[in-house]
């Protein structure tokens, strides 16, 4: 075989050699491959990927084998237009339905109040984590007082260690609060239900401890939270913030998710010094030793 110049070695399929009966504008487009990874083929490794496109290639052959013997195909494997190119609009047609549908829940901005996003480590590399919160008004005595003490039920299919952390990140949310402004009383006239979305997934870990936080002050301030900032670190019980893992995966997790600001423990500077530059493009990211760091990016007017 004629030796590919190596300029053209840039993307699978686009250095290959076509046979005289392939269609000269078979291929696969470099937007289809960005969004065979970014939809279908998270994991770690290019096996996943692989399968894809080898499925893409099969299909591509019996189309072209077909054309060239006048085969009629069924209506699941024929084209559906006439081009041979495989792009981002008909990749669908060859792979299916994308696995990963969004990477963000929420598009508005600010976000609405009392939700935050988070970055959590997965088996895929990285993705955002939103918290949400809500109040619910208390009920009221025959005085006029409010019934009970302030309470916080938590869902989303939580493990234990996010569990303890979420209820260590709500008495330090009443504390900052309490020191903030002694007159706000949120958290004593209303109970808190926090959740995390896409319950079926199981969630676990003690990296969302500042989110958490955050995502309550946000309710109780009546202070939305801009939507590409995201922030990962466990929250101790006086307020500091401390070290988690997977701070390559986290950033590339965030980073897919359109997010510009990023707020990480200041022990975890190392972890970030040490990943590639091309990660870091166009980010602005914040180290935080104690939740007052976190707290004046996060509610920059407050």
């Amino acid at each position: 075989a004629d030796k590919v110049p190596e300029d053209d070695l840039k993307m699978p399929l686009e250095a290959l050699h076509h046979a005289p009966s392939v269609p000269k504008t078979l291929g696969i487009t470099d937007g289809a491959i960005s969004s065979l990874v970014r939809w279908y083929a998270r994991e770690a490794g290019v096996r996943s990927l692989s399968k894809y496109i080898d499925k893409i290639t099969r299909k591509l052959a019996l189309q072209v084998v077909a054309e060239e013997e006048g085969t009629e195909l069924t209506k699941k494997s024929a084209r559906k237009t006439d081009a041979w190119s495989i792009d981002e609009e008909n990749l669908s047609e060859y792979v299916g339905k994308p696995i990963f549908t969004s990477d963000r829940l929420y598009s508005k901005d600010p976000l609405p109040h009392g939700i935050a996003m988070g970055l959590a480590y997965t088996s895929m590399g990285g993705s955002a984590l939103y918290i949400e919160t809500q109040g619910i008004k208390r009920g009221t005595d025959a005085d006029g007082k409010p019934r009970g003490g302030g309470s916080m039920k938590v869902t989303g299919n939580l493990g234990d260690t996010m569990k303890e952390s979420s209820q260590i990140a709500y008495t330090v949310a009443r504390a900052h609060l309490a020191n903030l402004d002694p007159s706000n009383h949120y958290f004593d006239t209303n109970d808190i239900h926090m959740h995390v979305p896409e319950g079926a997934t199981p969630k676990d870990g003690p990296s969302a401890g500042i989110a958490i936080v955050t995502s309550k002050l946000s309710l109780a301030l009546g202070q939305p939270i801009r939507n590409d900032l995201a922030m990962t670190g466990e929250i101790s019980l006086t307020g500091k913030v401390l070290p988690v893992g997977g701070i390559k995966e986290k950033i590339m997790g965030g980073r897919r998710a359109g997010v510009n600001v990023i707020i990480l423990p200041k022990a975890n500077q190392r972890d970030y010094d040490e990943i590639p530059e091309y990660l870091k493009e166009g980010l602005s990211v914040h180290f935080a030793e104690e939740y007052k760091d976190v707290f004046e990016i996060a509610f920059p007017s407050a």
